[in-house]
């Protein structure tokens, strides 16, 4: 039904006016929000090394796993994503269920850290964690599990290092980048990383999210703004899960110059890794070496990583104990929809135990 001109000017006033009122109480509700925090799960430092971190999660139960858990984030944003806040926490969810949980806090690479490597990353950042909770809990082995970048890192790490992983457990990872699926892979096969590094020294944090901001640019710069006034404006709880979102996006370490230069020139433009060509410490990468338990866990709707850069995983490794698992989610969904809080952390949890020689 078409309206006559007056009519529709009538609706279009009585809409801007609906939606004025609610962008103002929206804006009051903010200025009464104080400051969201994020990662409320207790933990403990145990172990720091320059500005790595490794915390150990306070057990929720009284016989956790007896086989403990490291969990490697990526080096692009913060872990904090897998604590977000009570009720949308990864962390809580699989201590609930009776894991053993340390977690890596990469830190803030300065202008100091341009000249640190991916090797260095590897072997002697990720090993050192490795290795102190290994000399601490008196086992040869433990378990990895990495998310994202981290998830790649972990599977370098296990390939160079299998004598020391019991269980690996990789979400959300890229392995095979040479996929035309997501257009982040595209242009990281383009961009002169080279050029970058020698002109800027370490990657900007800001400047990375801009990227990632512009994969997806109408429903990460725009739509979700929107929603937040059509849906959110006068729930505080709401508005405050939005800032803690927020927060999360936009807490973006800059990234130390020679390891992003190797990262992208290695994975992206050469995809070594599945290539057999990556060389860390002297050392070529074979996958074959990863002979224990994997359970590898993507996303469907990822743009980050999509599921064609995962799936390989399970014909590349030499390992009969394979698990497979996807969700129908997007990266970040991964971690914070009802649907991964509901089965993500039972999955991981059973799956852990049974191989850990726990209850």
């Amino acid at each position: 039904m078409e309206y006559p001109f007056e009519k529709q000017t009538a609706l279009f006033l009585q809409e801007m006016e609906k939606y004025t009122g609610r962008l103002l109480t929206m804006t009051e509700t903010l200025l009464k929000t104080e400051d969201v925090d994020l990662a409320k799960s207790p933990k403990d430092l145990v172990f720091e090394q320059d500005k790595v971190k490794l915390y150990r999660f306070r057990p929720k139960k009284e016989r956790p796993c007896p086989v403990p858990m490291i969990i490697s984030y990526a080096l692009v944003n913060r872990e904090t994503m897998m604590d977000l806040e009570e009720g949308r926490t990864l962390v809580g969810n699989l201590l609930d269920h009776g894991l053993d949980i340390y977690i890596i806090l990469w830190g803030y690479p300065s202008r100091l850290d341009r000249y640190r490597t991916l090797d260095d990353y590897l072997d002697i950042y990720l090993n050192d964690c490795v290795d102190y909770v290994r000399r601490e809990r008196s086992l040869e082995k433990i378990n990895l599990m990495g998310v994202c970048q981290g998830g790649t890192f972990s599977t370098i790490y296990t390939a160079l290092y299998p004598e020391k992983i019991r269980n690996l457990v990789t979400m959300v990872t890229p392995i095979d980048f040479d996929t035309e699926d997501g257009l982040l892979n595209v242009w990281s096969r383009y961009m002169d990383m080279d050029l970058m590094v020698d002109t800027l020294g370490n990657i900007p944090g800001d400047f990375m999210n801009l990227g990632f901001l512009m994969l997806k640019p109408f429903q990460l710069m725009m739509d979700k703004y929107v929603g937040l006034v059509e849906s959110c404006a006068e729930d505080p709880a709401l508005i405050r899960n939005f800032l803690r979102m927020e927060k999360w996006i936009f807490d973006s370490p800059d990234q130390a110059g020679e390891t992003i230069r190797k990262f992208v020139n290695e994975m992206y433009k050469k995809n070594s890794l599945v290539k057999g060509e990556l060389v860390i410490g002297g050392r070529k990468v074979n996958l074959k070496n990863i002979d224990m338990p994997i359970l590898n866990i993507y996303a469907e709707q990822d743009h980050l990583v999509p599921p064609s850069s995962s799936r390989p995983l399970a014909n590349l490794v030499s390992s009969q104990d394979v698990t497979t698992k996807s969700f129908p989610v997007g990266h970040i969904g991964m971690y914070v929809s009802s649907r991964s809080q509901r089965e993500l952390a039972p999955l991981i949890a059973d799956w852990v135990l049974k191989r850990s020689g726990g209850e």
